[in-house]
């Protein structure tokens, strides 16, 4: 849940960067006017992470999935979302 909300807020923030209306956002991101308000709302419930990240795409970002061996020292693996 925390990668998903990590996602919507840069998904968000770049809206606001470009300072796109939700009827711009509408036809980038080819989502309904009420579901880009929920969005910009942080709204996200039934959004697979995988949707999010193509929505990410949709804004022109490139994204990129790593998978490192985990260090010794921790129990399990973590899950972590950064963007540049």
């Amino acid at each position: 849940m925390l990668a998903r909300a990590r996602i919507v807020a840069e998904i968000v923030r770049i809206i606001r960067a470009r300072r796109l209306t939700q009827a711009a956002a509408v036809k980038v991101l080819g989502l309904s006017q009420p579901k880009v308000s929920a969005l910009l709302n942080g709204h996200f419930q039934g959004y697979s992470q995988e949707r999010l990240i193509g929505l990410l795409s949709r804004l022109g970002c490139d994204v990129k999935i790593v998978v490192t061996t985990k260090p010794r020292n921790r129990a399990t693996g973590s899950v972590s979302v950064a963007f540049a």
